[in-house]
């Protein structure tokens, strides 16, 4: 009886013990689970309880115009935020916040309730807001300072420079395409918080990405103003439905400015709808009508199968092409290819065409940049469709000579304009010209760039020629004149595609007015259109006067002299032989070291020597400021000599 009781009792020993190995195994392998398999994942599990991160963006580059002017830049402001977990009466506490903030109530609230340990409640706030919240008084509320854009020439350049969101990031314009540059320093800030969400340590910032970079732009802010506030003044007289306007420098492809109607403001983009913000220059494209005449005649030159004085039969205003009859808007018989561009005839450009061939006037409007993209440094820029001639109809053959059947943009029509007027060359437009550090200094710099030659300089000079006369009195565009300047231009009045119809419409046209000036040595390119002008849709009417604002302007902004031709012409004085066009004087540059009896010399370059015995020679008194070369002068160059004219130059040392 012993010895059995004995054995029983060793049995539940090697039971209990059998189970204490199990449990310990147990507990042995869901440690190792824990401790080893699944430890990473636990800790940072944990460390998600206590810890958390905060993410700064610090300010963002500046962007400045051609001359330092600000266009865009960032400034320190306050917003609001809170610690859920600390608020005790969160529905009360976003019935205050609401009123005080003018924010939805509730989507206050459904934050205010959330799980997280810290929500934004409004973010960049007003110093008024920020009064109003703190007298509030609310337990876990709190006040951060961040970083905001801001425009100060609101409208204007908003086009072109664009804006950045909430967070800093560029969504539009300039700041979208140079992000990577503008963007500042991105810091990351750990801290450990109890289980209120109070903060207890913080550890210090870790910086993620340097910069930022400041842009120095091509547009200049006085250019860019005037453009935008003729351009809207346009489209309310006309009752457009948008408008552009470009001024370019012909020589380097530089934008001086780039107008866009419908306007926005930046600092409050989100109050506009989004088709507001495109910069419809560089986005959208339109038949060009016209003003493709010009590239017509340039090609046809070019190809020698006609001259300036070649005469074509007009046909009495009317022909048939393919069972279609195309009308002039007057009854034209015999003109000299000058005529035919001068009064923009179809049925001569449609004669001209014939001679060069349409497949040959393709290759040239390849060639001028039609039907590819720019090279713009901006976002969303469009080519524009150009179909092959080779397999193309009788008609679509002819309607291109005069401008319809393809697309452009306004920007590679002014690109094209500009080809001719610095005698030949495409060049690729540009809005930076260089990007700065902190420092000022420069860590990259943009140049002009020829893309192409496309005709030569005897056949720039002839086109030029030919369209002085379109703004002349008897031309399409004699509002576009600009007094004391030649001005070199073509209309355009292009009709638009009915998307229901599927047929061009009778009351739908976008009017063109495009050139260039001083035309004997161009020193700016100006193309305006109107897309959709009511009661008068010609070019010459309604987008020509633009040109001659924007353009006259802008030559005494830049402080272009006078056109020697037009002033003698005004005074009855005989143009000099050496300053007409074809004398191989252009080929050594502008002329404007002319002096002319009776008119302000310019003297811009000169030394002070140089400068003073000039002005003995011709009789006026100096006031020297400076040493150096002269860089600025007053009165302008070109103007009438009076008796009691003072001739006031400033010098600066060369660089």
């Amino acid at each position: 009886m012993r010895a059995k009781k004995v054995k029983w009792m060793r049995l539940r020993i090697y039971i209990t013990g059998i189970c204490f190995f199990l449990a310990f195994i147990v507990v042995f392998l869901r440690a190792y689970q824990l401790q080893i398999l699944e430890a990473s994942h636990l800790s940072s599990l944990a460390a998600r309880g206590y810890t958390g991160e905060l993410t700064f963006t610090t300010q963002r580059g500046t962007i400045y115009d051609r001359h330092g002017e600000e266009l865009a830049l960032s400034v320190k402001v306050s917003s609001i935020y809170g610690y859920p977990k600390k608020i005790v009466n969160s529905g009360k506490a976003a019935a205050m916040l609401s009123r005080a903030l003018s924010v939805d109530r509730a989507a206050l609230l459904e934050r205010l309730r959330s799980s997280r340990s810290f929500v934004w409640i409004k973010r960049k706030v007003t110093p008024e807001e920020i009064r109003r919240v703190e007298a509030l008084g609310i337990p876990g509320i709190e006040f951060t300072e961040e970083s905001r854009r801001y425009y100060p020439c609101v409208e204007t350049v908003a086009h072109v420079v664009g804006f950045a969101s909430q967070d800093n990031k560029g969504l539009e314009g300039i700041e979208l395409q140079y992000n990577g540059y503008l963007e500042g320093r991105e810091a990351t800030l750990s801290r450990i918080h109890d289980a209120l969400g109070r903060p207890l340590l913080f550890d210090g910032p870790t910086m993620e990405r340097q910069g930022p970079f400041n842009l120095v732009l091509t547009l200049d802010k006085d250019i860019s103003y005037k453009a935008q506030k003729s351009l809207r003044q346009a489209v309310e007289r006309s009752g457009a439905v948008s408008g552009i306007c470009i001024v370019m420098r012909p020589q380097t492809g530089e934008i001086l400015a780039m107008a866009v109607v419908p306007e926005f403001n930046p600092n409050v983009f989100w109050l506009h709808k989004p088709y507001e913000w495109r910069n419809r220059a560089v986005t959208d494209c339109f038949e060009p009508g016209s003003t493709l005449k010009a590239f017509l005649l340039a090609a046809a030159l070019q190809e020698g199968v006609v001259t300036p004085e070649t005469v074509l039969d007009c046909e009495r205003g009317e022909i048939t092409v393919a069972d279609y009859v195309i009308h002039d808007g007057k009854a034209y018989g015999r003109l000299p290819v000058s005529d035919i561009i001068k009064y923009s005839s179809n049925i001569g450009a449609i004669k001209i065409g014939r001679r060069l061939g349409a497949e040959r006037f393709n290759e040239y409007l390849q060639r001028l940049g039609f039907g590819e993209r720019s090279g713009i440094d901006f976002p969303g820029e469009r080519r524009g469709p150009l179909k092959s001639m080779k397999h193309a109809s009788v008609l679509d053959q002819n309607t291109l000579f005069f401008g319809q059947g393809l697309s452009v943009s306004p920007l590679q029509l002014t690109m094209a304009f500009g080809a001719i007027a610095n005698g030949g060359r495409l060049m690729r437009p540009y809005l930076v010209k260089s990007i700065l550090d902190q420092e000022g200094k420069t860590v990259r710099e943009f140049y002009p760039h020829t893309r192409r030659r496309v005709i030569s300089q005897e056949t720039a000079r002839k086109v030029e020629a030919i369209l002085r006369g379109v703004v002349e009195k008897d031309g399409t565009a004699p509002r576009a004149a600009i007094q004391g300047y030649t001005v070199a231009g073509k209309t355009g009045t292009a009709q638009k595609v009915d998307p229901i119809e599927k047929t061009y419409s009778n009351k739908k046209y976008v009017a063109y007015f495009g050139g260039f000036a001083p035309s004997e040595s161009p020193e700016i390119a100006i193309l305006v259109a109107l897309d959709e002008p009511k009661d008068t849709p010609y070019g010459g009417v309604v987008a020509a006067p633009v040109f001659r604002d924007v353009g006259g302007w802008t030559l005494n902004h830049l402080n272009v002299a006078p056109s020697v031709s037009t002033v003698l012409a005004r005074r009855g004085l005989i143009v000099p032989a050496a300053y007409e066009r074809g004398s191989g004087m252009e080929e050594k540059g502008p002329a404007r070291g002319f002096d002319v009896p009776g008119l302000v010399p310019d003297v811009k370059g000169l030394g002070v020597r140089e400068v003073l015995k000039k002005a003995r020679v011709l009789g006026l008194r100096v006031i020297v400021k400076g040493s150096g070369l002269a860089v600025k002068q007053s009165p302008t160059a070109g103007l009438p000599v009076r008796s009691d004219t003072l001739l006031v130059v400033t010098f600066q040392p060369p660089c």
